[in-house]
């Protein structure tokens, strides 16, 4: 095992070289223009056009119909106070006859006069409570 590998020059590699080319037969290469779209952005841009439209048409009735909304709810507001003031004078009103100088007032227009005495009738047992008296117009 004393024995070192003998060393042995490297190999060399062969490339194949290609086959030179000649001038005459290489391709000739030339300007190509661009194909000419046929196609026009106009329809897209009419319909861009329309959907704002639509949009801003829309947004205008929308706004008009809030608009007549607020009017007719302002309107509604004005009656209901209206409504109200009228339903507290009859309040008023309604108070003012029930009060006792005005029944009494009524009253003796009517031809009613005051009892002299009350007397009261028990349902029960038929009994009057009390001594009833004929009410007298003169006094």
């Amino acid at each position: 095992m004393s024995a070192l590998p003998q060393s042995y020059p490297p190999a060399r590699r062969q490339v194949p070289q290609a086959p030179e080319r000649t001038r005459a037969a290489a391709p000739r290469l030339r300007l190509v223009r661009a194909p000419q779209q046929t196609r026009t952005r106009v329809p897209f841009v009419l319909f861009c056009i329309t959907i704002l439209a639509a949009a801003l048409l829309g947004a205008l009735v929308l706004n008009t119909s809030m608009a007549r909304g607020a009017y007719q709810s302002h309107d509604l507001q004005i009656e209901l106070a209206a409504q109200a003031r009228t339903e507290q004078d009859l309040t008023t009103q309604l108070l003012a006859h029930k009060a006792p100088g005005h029944l009494a007032a009524s009253a003796r227009a009517l031809g009613m006069v005051p009892a002299p005495e009350l007397a009261f009738l028990r349902l029960s047992d038929g009994a009057v409570l009390g001594s009833p008296t004929p009410a007298r117009a003169g006094g």
